[in-house]
């Protein structure tokens, strides 16, 4: 598994219209701060993708990153249709790799949440962050 911070130029249209679709169906405004095996997803049908994608925003009061998987096909007339897909378990059992954003939104994080608070607490639990 691979998982890249900057979507790749052929995906980008279809990454921000399965964030759309996303942040409206939580009524939540989410950013897009990567995708997982981007590879996989442009060796697929260009009108019809799977994308894994990592999306960072708030959750009933609570910042949250989540890993989400969608369908994404194009639509007559232009733009796309979107169809959020049940995530896998992961292969070792454990949901941290669900929870754990990429190692760089860690860092945007911190520094977003440094700016609004005059200091940030970390509380490490069994992997959780």
């Amino acid at each position: 598994m691979r998982i890249e911070e900057t979507i790749p130029d052929p995906l980008a249209a279809e990454a921000e219209a399965a964030r759309a679709w996303f942040a409206a169906e939580q009524a939540s405004e989410f950013k897009l701060t990567g995708i997982v095996d981007p590879d996989a997803a442009l060796a697929e049908d260009a009108d019809a993708r799977e994308l894994r994608l990592i999306l960072c925003g708030t959750r009933e009061g609570q910042e949250v990153c989540l890993r989400e998987r969608f369908r994404v096909r194009s639509a007559n007339g232009g733009g796309f249709e979107v169809t959020h897909l049940a995530d896998e378990s992961p292969a070792i059992g454990s949901p941290a790799p669900l929870l754990d954003p990429p190692e760089g939104v860690r860092k945007g994080w911190v520094d977003a949440s440094l700016a609004k608070h005059s200091f940030v607490v970390f509380l490490f639990y069994r992997g959780f962050w």
